[in-house]
């Protein structure tokens, strides 16, 4: 059991060979991937793939990059689009403050849109963050304030802190490629003391290969070397931590199981 439970298999690089990248994953012992949308143009073809591939599930939802634009999908969108069944979260979502390519008052009305979706589907909410670790934290706080959700925060790079506060709210934490990039000291050092029960992980393909793949496109079949670098990190035995994430995987988004 091995689940990659952040992917873009519609993007370039990864669409034009879908299949046989599919292939790939599953020959390296990968049992279930997670097809992320950003944005809603792309809705319609992650959800064809997951309706096509049984090991594939799907989400909706506007990347913060993408707020600006799309102002117009709100919870009630959302909502309708989680009833199908292979749509198992919201998102991704969330406050990118890096960049910012979309107004940050926007990026968090469309995070709390997601997030009162993920609450009114039951669903899980997909949370990108960076370098906005206080006011995503202040977010959720509130928002859980007015009714219960889960999630995770997806390709964790933030402190110690934010980690234990993420857990604190009942999150999970999704460790990503970047993990196994030598300059990741302080990453490293917090993922080797994450719980395990909250622990995920992922590739966020076809970008952030892992050692030694650094460089290529990223594809699902690399999230077994994300998760033999963690397992030698933390001290554990690679099937153990295989096994653990994935079913930390389907106990969070349980509408994989049904």
């Amino acid at each position: 059991m091995l689940a990659d439970s952040h992917c873009h298999l519609n993007y370039k690089g990864l669409a034009e060979e879908q299949q046989a990248v599919l292939q790939r994953a599953r020959a390296r012992g990968v049992t279930a991937m997670l097809n992320i949308a950003t944005r809603e143009s792309e809705w319609d073809d992650v959800l064809a793939t997951a309706e096509r591939e049984p090991d594939v599930w799907a989400t909706v939802g506007i990347h913060p990059h993408e707020a600006d634009q799309h102002a117009h999908v709100d919870t009630v969108r959302l909502v309708e689009r989680a009833r199908h069944p292979r749509v198992v979260g919201i998102g991704e979502s969330g406050l990118d403050y890096f960049y910012d390519h979309s107004d940050r008052g926007k990026q968090q009305a469309s995070f709390r849109a997601h997030i009162a979706a993920a609450r009114e589907a039951g669903v899980p909410i997909v949370v990108h963050t960076r370098d906005a670790e206080d006011d995503t934290a202040a977010i959720l706080r509130d928002e859980l304030g007015k009714g219960a959700f889960t999630g995770v925060i997806h390709c964790f790079t933030g402190t110690k802190a934010f980690s234990d506060v993420a857990i604190d709210l009942g999150f999970y934490i999704s460790i990503s490629g970047i993990v196994t990039f030598k300059n990741a000291r302080d990453l490293q050092e917090t993922a080797s003391q994450l719980p395990i029960e909250r622990l995920l992980v992922e590739t966020d393909a076809p970008f952030l290969a892992p050692v030694p793949h650094r460089g290529k496109t990223g594809e699902p079949a690399f999230v077994a070397d994300t998760a033999a670098f963690l397992a030698e990190l933390r001290g554990e035995k690679v099937e153990y931590l295989q096994e653990a994430t994935a079913r930390n995987f389907h106990a969070l988004f349980t509408k994989t199981g049904a």
